[in-house]
């Protein structure tokens, strides 16, 4: 078969035991995953679900996840729901008890104003009070007990008020204490039959907040229901995003790529549908996913060209726009995207050509490009775009070769992203990372 790669394309696309291609049915097996262990799992309160969560992310973080960053994506937007769903259940419980409050306060005062003549002794008592309390020592309970009728009824007077304003004070410490004490008692209560939270530790469970170590009952059918919600957009990622084809090409424009890519390559089937316009595809040097991308396309119906690499700066100026795949989106709005995509931002950026990256929103990544083109960079044998048997062993002595998988492009140099949810610039993706990652789960596989 034409079609099937040679063993150094295989390596290098497969060198996470990944192909690119797969990525998105990887991440779907992910979100299985975790909806299979989180709903097996007799975990009992939301500090519990997220020590597992924080332990399932390093897991697979050590297993070849940092190759992939999606897997951790998927983790922490798990762990950004747990957080967001304890916090509506306190407000809602908050609001319940508010709500109480203000019933309890008119059915008081409803009762106050039915009885008018009960208020009338109040005086003479209070008179009485205050004679009693300059003339005697007495303590709080002889008041108290002076001001009980024989009928063993409580009347007002300051003393009591004052009783019952500290009253209150007790029982909250006896709740407290009672909460505390529920705490404490959640660290050793780990079932021993899930073998996942066997390994949990009272250490471990320390650092949330109070309200994750009480028990919400609806807390778990909440996190699989978002879970299935995760799974529905990755089953329709490609529509959503074909569906904004429309809106970006246009009749007669001349588009250019860069290898091979799906999510691309749906994205030109679906505006050829509508209009026409014509594709350059650059070849994708040493592995020319460029050529299958351009035969997939051409047997779609689409214009479609191959051209060497080495003359994407002198087409560009003839390119209305520019389509690149992504491998990850960075905090900053930068693009993380394969090895040669960078050549390409800067020819286009020197030409002014619009740069616009199509991805889905499972591959945004809370992380800062602090390596710069090192960040979520890996190295593959040189073997595919060398041949070592062509070199003498004196001068691969002296020559260091480098092959890198991925390039990272500044978000300078990138117009716009178009997702699944809708097409933004790379100055708004702030927003986005604030919606679907909490910050203290930022960090939490590495």
């Amino acid at each position: 078969d034409s079609d099937t790669p040679n063993a150094a394309y295989e390596v290098s696309t497969n060198y996470a035991g990944i192909a690119n291609n797969d990525r998105r049915l990887v991440t779907f097996r992910t979100v299985e995953l975790l909806r299979s262990l989180i709903g097996t799992t007799k975990w009992k309160n939301a500090a519990q679900l997220m020590v597992l969560l924080r332990g399932l992310g390093q897991e697979l973080h050590a297993a070849g996840g940092f190759r992939e960053p999606a897997i951790g994506n998927i983790v922490r937007r798990i762990m950004c729901a747990v957080r967001q769903e304890v916090v509506n259940m306190e407000e809602q419980a908050a609001h319940h008890a508010r709500a109480s409050a203000v019933q309890v306060a008119e059915a008081n005062s409803n009762s106050t104003s039915e009885a008018p003549e009960e208020m009338q002794p109040i005086d003479e008592h209070l008179a009485h009070t205050f004679h009693t309390s300059n003339t005697t020592a007495g303590s709080n309970a002889n008041a108290a007990t002076t001001s009980t009728t024989a009928g063993g009824r409580r009347q007002p007077s300051l003393v009591n008020l004052w009783t019952y304003a500290q009253h209150p004070q007790s029982n909250n410490n006896k709740h407290h204490k009672n909460k505390q004490t529920r705490r404490t008692d959640s660290f050793s209560s780990v079932d021993s039959s899930s073998d996942p939270l066997d390994q949990i530790t009272s250490a471990d469970m320390q650092g949330f907040p109070c309200s994750f170590y009480d028990k919400h009952a609806p807390l778990r059918g909440n996190i699989m229901e978002f879970i299935q919600e995760i799974m529905s957009d990755l089953e329709d990622l490609h529509k959503n995003i074909d569906e904004q084809a429309g809106n970006h090409l246009h009749e007669g424009e001349v588009v250019l790529c860069y290898g091979r890519s799906k999510t691309v390559e749906s994205f030109l089937k679906a505006a050829a549908k509508k209009r026409k316009f014509q594709v350059i595809v650059c070849e994708g040097a040493p592995h020319f996913g460029g050529h299958r991308m351009a035969s997939s396309l051409a047997d779609a119906g689409v214009d479609t060209t191959v051209i060497h690499d080495s003359a994407i700066f002198a087409i560009m100026a003839r390119v209305n726009k520019v389509l690149l795949p992504a491998h990850a989106v960075l905090a900053n709005g930068g693009l993380i995207a394969p090895s040669g995509c960078n050549m390409v931002a800067q020819a286009a950026a020197n030409n002014a050509v619009p740069m616009i990256s199509i991805t889905g929103m499972f591959k945004l990544c809370p992380m800062y490009p602090h390596e710069g083109q090192n960040t979520l960079q890996d190295f593959v044998s040189p073997s595919s775009v060398v041949d070592y048997r062509e070199i003498s062993d004196d001068l691969m002595s002296k020559v260091e070769l480098i092959n890198p998988v991925h390039d990272y492009i500044t978000p300078q140099l990138i117009d716009l992203y178009i997702t699944n949810i809708g097409a933004f610039q790379p100055s708004y993706i702030y927003r986005l990372l604030a919606e679907y990652y909490h910050t203290d789960d930022w960090e939490s596989f590495e």
